[in-house]
């Protein structure tokens, strides 16, 4: 089996990686959710030595997410985690949630189910931080995410760029508050909620 390599990683990681360096500056413990080849892992926490990284994938992911890990051999990033929204999660507490290009994949009940368990693997006052694209008010805030939200439907009618305001309302109903949003490269955004205890 070859590496994994998806080159939007490569693209997209030190834009993410400044808003990690500010959000998870005095965090400890990173739960990623959709990890996918791993290549954002092994940077994030090459580049954040103070962070232990735990990765999670579907099993299925899990293979190709090994092999970055192995190569980099890095302290702070224990072996991947299966995790599927829907089915079991970690048992311990994380003070960070960390998810990049996931939420328009995730059929929209899964995506409920995601923000449904934060709050049994969070601390009080963990930092919640998703990037990838989001619609406002309704609208898609290019022409490009609208190309690129016609490609997801093709692909499975489940998947869709999510509304900012939708998402937003989910995180408030279990317990966490929006405290920023970023603009990215690529017409993508990171947005960051703190759990409120």
């Amino acid at each position: 089996m070859e590496k994994p390599d998806a080159p939007s990683c490569e693209r997209n990681r030190d834009p993410i990686l400044d808003v990690l360096r500010t959000y998870f500056a005095d965090r400890r413990h990173v739960l990623e959710i959709g990890s996918g080849t791993g290549q954002h892992a092994v940077y994030f926490a090459a580049a954040l030595p103070h962070l232990q990284w735990q990765c999670t994938d579907r099993a299925e992911n899990l293979p190709g997410i090994r092999m970055w890990l192995d190569d980099a051999s890095l302290p702070n990033t224990p072996a991947p985690l299966e995790l599927d929204v829907g089915g079991p999660w970690p048992s311990r507490r994380y003070d960070a949630v960390f998810s990049a290009n996931t939420l328009h994949i995730m059929a929209w009940d899964e995506v409920e189910q995601l923000f449904e368990h934060l709050a049994g693997v969070t601390t009080d006052d963990a930092m919640l931080v998703i990037y990838g694209p989001f619609n406002y008010d309704g609208h898609y805030t290019s022409d490009s995410n609208a190309s690129f939200d016609q490609w997801l439907q093709a692909r499975g009618v489940h998947m869709r760029i999510r509304d900012a305001e939708a998402v937003d309302a989910l995180a408030e109903i279990h317990g966490f508050d929006l405290i920023d949003d970023i603009a990215m490269p690529a017409n993508n955004r990171t947005r960051i909620w703190q759990r409120n205890r």
